[in-house]
């Protein structure tokens, strides 16, 4: 038999099947759609990133659908002045689908005050969030580049509307590693409504190592499907043969140094094994007084499910996760085609009081200052009508908020036009948001990449700036 490589990678591996069922079986572990690991030895190790950062975590409320912008945070009193009638020339041309830019202006029914030291106005939709305007950085003049949700979704979440890039929350964890050893550095909360249009490459790795992909969390006694312990396994038992096996995968590795791709799967196989102790404690909110379960709006049955996972949210920060992303909406989410009224006013008693739940939790637990708040969706909605009660997409004007981790809160940045259509001053396109949320944890965006098929890949891609005005 001819002498085997070294070091002794996959393929090399398969290639010499003489080695038995029992090489080629721990090959068939090591299989990953062909994506490796490569340059380092413990790919969630902590990291530092190139300067100090304000921001130390993320949690991103994904609101699946896309929110009207003139009917939450961006009041539009021209647009009320003009309601019924058809788009003026004067805003030119417009991209939509349906041809709904020949339907008739639709105002608001909401009501808009001014509220907090700052005077931020918000819609009659949000009363508790409202009174955490001071801590918010209003974005109103954002913009993205598709009309439709894909890809949208992934724009928002991967800088790119195509699929199979990495997602924010992978290079997250690509860059800064992990907090805690016993959790993932990346974990997604899905509305148990149904996924994103767009699925899960949302919080995909791309083509980063899979191990910086979004673990999905639920509650209740099984937050991670598949992770239980085969049935009669003692907790003893599965311990002394992941031993058994570790030692055996060591002395493989002792002899073919560099093998990152073997190196980084044992760490997963091990992280599996720790989160089956650790995680169902994080999910765990009997520890949680009644008076913060009440301040997340548990005991309503409207907001009580978004309310346990704005709260899971928070437990998983305080236990060292990086980057976690909770979506509000089902499969339609806030996709008001129709009765936009019942829609929004719907989701926004789901969320109002949680998200401010936690705005509050994290300032009062001294957490808020270093962790990011993200609010936002897809994209927003056209202020003319889509049938008689509805709004079609919008990527050419919408707004987000960001809060804590060192942004500037009490601020509104940017606006669109009279009628809420499109950005019109200090726009903000979706890179450059991305670009801002990686300063405040401490990167250079055009520094963080990842070597992929001769090219160095990030996550802004070849554009995005920084939003100095919302840094504090």
């Amino acid at each position: 038999m001819q002498p085997l490589p070294n070091p002794m990678n996959r393929r090399s591996f398969l290639r010499n099947a003489g080695h038995g069922f029992g090489g080629i079986a721990l090959a068939s572990l090591l299989a990953d759609d062909g994506k490796l690991f490569a340059g380092e030895r413990d790919p969630l190790a902590p990291k530092k990133p190139h300067f100090e950062p304000t921001a130390k975590r993320v949690i991103f409320l994904f609101m699946s659908g896309g929110p009207s912008q003139m009917d939450t945070f961006d009041p539009k009193p021209g647009l009320t002045k003009l309601h019924g009638q058809k788009l003026p020339e004067s805003f030119g041309p417009v991209k939509t689908r349906r041809g709904v830019d020949k339907n008739k202006l639709l105002a608001s029914k909401r009501t808009f005050k001014k509220h907090g030291e700052c005077g931020t106005e918000v819609s009659d939709w949000f009363p508790h969030l409202s009174k955490c305007v001071d801590d918010l950085c209003v974005l109103r003049g954002c913009h993205g580049d598709s009309v439709t949700h894909p890809e949208s979704v992934y724009l928002m979440n991967t800088g790119s509307i195509l699929m199979g890039r990495p997602s924010m929350g992978a290079w997250v964890a690509y860059g800064l590693g992990s907090e805690n050893r016993n959790m993932p550095a990346f974990v997604v909360l899905p509305d148990p409504g149904g996924w994103p249009k767009g699925g899960a490459p949302a919080w995909g790795n791309g083509f980063l190592p899979t191990t910086y992909q979004g673990t999905l969390i639920r509650g209740g006694s099984t937050p991670v499907l598949n992770l239980d312990r085969p049935s009669g396994v003692s907790l003893e038992q599965q311990k002394r043969t992941l031993d058994f096996i570790r030692e055996g995968n060591q002395d493989h590795l002792a002899v073919r140094a560099g093998d990152s791709e073997l190196e980084a799967r044992i760490a997963a196989y091990e992280l599996a094994f720790r989160m089956q102790i650790h995680a169902p404690e994080v999910v765990d909110l009997a520890s949680e007084s009644k008076e913060t379960k009440t301040l997340y709006g548990l005991d309503r049955k409207e907001s009580a499910e978004f309310g346990t996972r704005c709260l899971l949210a928070r437990r998983m920060v305080e236990r060292g996760v990086r980057f976690v992303q909770l979506y509000c909406g089902d499969t339609n989410g806030w996709d008001a085609h129709s009765d936009l009224e019942g829609n929004h006013g719907k989701l926004c008693l789901q969320s109002d009081q949680p998200i401010a739940g936690l705005l509050t939790d994290l300032k009062r637990r001294d957490l808020l200052k270093d962790t990011l708040v993200i609010w936002g969706g897809e994209f927003g909605r056209t202020p003319m009508t889509e049938g008689t009660t509805g709004r079609d997409h919008n990527p050419h004007g919408f707004c987000m908020w960001m809060a804590g981790g060192g942004v500037k809160g009490g601020r509104v940045i940017g606006a669109t036009d009279e009628i809420g259509l499109r950005a019109a001053t200090d726009k903000t396109h979706v890179n450059d948001i991305h670009a801002t949320i990686l300063h405040l944890l401490g990167f250079k965006h055009t520094r963080l990449t990842y070597r992929h098929n001769g090219r160095n890949e990030r996550l802004t891609d070849n554009a995005g700036e920084v939003i100095q005005a919302a840094i504090g």
